[in-house]
């Protein structure tokens, strides 16, 4: 079984890394717009007051705000998200490149405080609806099927500074209020949609995924919650509003290996992917796993749904799961070895001796997206969708004004390799592969520019200097011929 027609070929953006334009159109700020270049690498002590007059102390990933009650962008401080890629300006120019490179869809985000600047207004932006009808009017004159994430990284700043944001339970009107609004807005226009990006990221980045402001067990338990009901309800609307409507998931996603053949490392890689599973869980069968109700009770995280809530539940499953694969991990219990890379879900985990890494240390592993691949299939017997592969380098603009990035093509080529095999030896339902990303811009881990993923080569250096000016790379072209073949032509 080869990959179907209709298999969709694509490669990736989001609002809160591309589209820039922060202030512009009636946009609010969302969490990302407050997010500094570099401080991920170096978490900051802030002191935050809740609105209860609580005071918190916690190092926030990519965070900077002065003592106070409140986030916003603040004097002295580099904030990319202002200026991303410049997408908003220049998405006619970036589509027609998109329509250029042979593939037949988009991934993209909408950008949530641009329709709701503050996320709990009652009446949308409609200047930023009109954005987005513009945008989709441009993918449906190339014939791009749009794939849209409905939140990604995005949560308006004025949820967190009202109730910390996903903490509280009055955050999922307002998402059910933002999902209606584009659903009908747009219904015709879009017809794959993802509820929420990388929720699982949670328990790493609590601030970055959903904009709370504390990293405790019990919060992040609710948010989670929050988040879960808020997509069986997004599955719900979209389903009502149009019965051709296909509803996703995205969880960052990826195998984790035990380091070593001995029985305690195999159960702690176990426990690992658990975590991986767990949102899949929820939102593919319906209801929480046994394992993480017993996490909750070890840790005396107080839990509870409803009947509403489980009938919500289970009466609202994705049609299909989406997923982020950079890279596998490994795990071991040897105390020996260093605190910081003895796995527990951390990008690199401990180095496998077997496998290369990247320029930034991540692991490359395209065996590993098949493994992936495979476990995912074998777990739900649902469609699979990759969104999110890539590689991060230094890429080097040479004298020709050409990008030779032959290291991105052979890492696109291996992971396509093997979810070739995933689908015509293992069996696997594969609908589409996105790798990351079609522009080049800040990279989410460090807020680098440098670290460039793209397909299309973005004049910007690492303080948002530059042209902006787009230079398709050999990967562009190389791409083109695998997306135009279906997969078939990966020389």
């Amino acid at each position: 079984m080869s990959l179907s027609k209709e298999f969709l070929w694509s490669a990736g953006t989001t609002a809160n890394q591309h589209e820039g334009a922060y202030n512009e159109g009636g946009k609010g700020l969302s969490i990302a717009d407050c997010m500094t270049r570099g401080s991920l690498k170096s978490l900051r002590n802030v002191t935050y007051t809740e609105p209860s007059g609580e005071l918190i102390v916690q190092p926030f990933n990519r965070v900077d705000a002065p003592d106070g009650s409140f986030f916003g962008q603040f004097e002295g401080f580099e904030y990319p998200s202002q200026k991303g890629s410049d997408f908003y300006h220049r998405f006619r120019e970036d589509i027609k490149l998109l329509s250029e490179s042979g593939q037949n869809s988009f991934r993209m985000t909408i950008g949530w405080s641009r329709i709701f600047p503050n996320g709990y207004d009652l009446e949308p932006n409609e200047e930023g609806l009109k954005f987005y009808d513009s945008l989709f009017d441009e993918l449906m004159k190339y014939k791009i099927e749009p794939v849209v994430m409905i939140s990604h990284y995005g949560t308006p700043i004025g949820l967190t500074n009202k109730w910390g944001s996903w903490k509280s339970a009055e955050t999922i009107e307002c998402y059910e209020r933002y999902v209606r609004t584009i659903g009908e807005r747009y219904k015709g226009k879009v017809k794959y949609w993802l509820t929420f990006s990388e929720t699982n990221v949670i328990d790493l980045c609590q601030y970055m995924v959903a904009g709370v402001p504390n990293r405790s067990p019990q919060i992040i338990a609710d948010a989670t919650k929050n988040i879960l009901i808020a997509s069986a309800k997004a599955v719900n609307i979209l389903h009502e509003i149009d019965t051709n409507n296909k509803v996703g998931n995205h969880v960052a996603y990826g195998s984790t290996y035990p380091h070593t053949c001995h029985p305690d490392d195999v159960l702690l890689a176990k426990k690992a992917m658990n975590e991986r599973h767990f949102h899949f869980d929820v939102q593919v069968r319906g209801y929480y796993p046994s394992y993480k109700l017993k996490e909750y009770e070890r840790d005396d995280v107080e839990f509870s749904l409803t009947d509403y809530e489980k009938e919500l539940l289970k009466n609202n499953t994705v049609d299909f799961l989406s997923f982020s694969y950079y890279n596998s991990n490994n795990v071991s219990t040897d105390k020996s070895l260093d605190d910081n890379q003895r796995g527990n879900m951390s990008f690199t985990g401990i180095k496998n001796p077997h496998l290369n890494q990247s320029q930034w240390g991540w692991t490359i592993d395209p065996v590993g997206l098949r493994i992936a691949l495979n476990e995912l299939w074998e777990r739900y017997q649902k469609p699979l969708f990759i969104i999110g592969n890539g590689l991060g380098a230094e890429d080097k603009l040479e004298s020709d004004n050409k990008i030779h990035d032959d290291y991105r093509i052979e890492f696109l080529k291996a992971h396509i390799k093997e979810f070739k095999k995933a689908v015509e030896i293992d069996g696997v339902e594969l609908m589409g592969y996105s790798p990351w990303s079609l522009l080049d811009t800040l990279s989410l881990s460090s807020g680098e520019r440098k670290k460039r993923y793209g397909l299309i080569y973005v004049d910007y250096d690492d303080a948002g200097n530059g042209t902006g000016d787009r230079i398709c790379k050999d990967s562009f072209y190389w791409y083109k011929k695998v997306s135009d073949s279906n997969g078939e032509d990966l020389d």
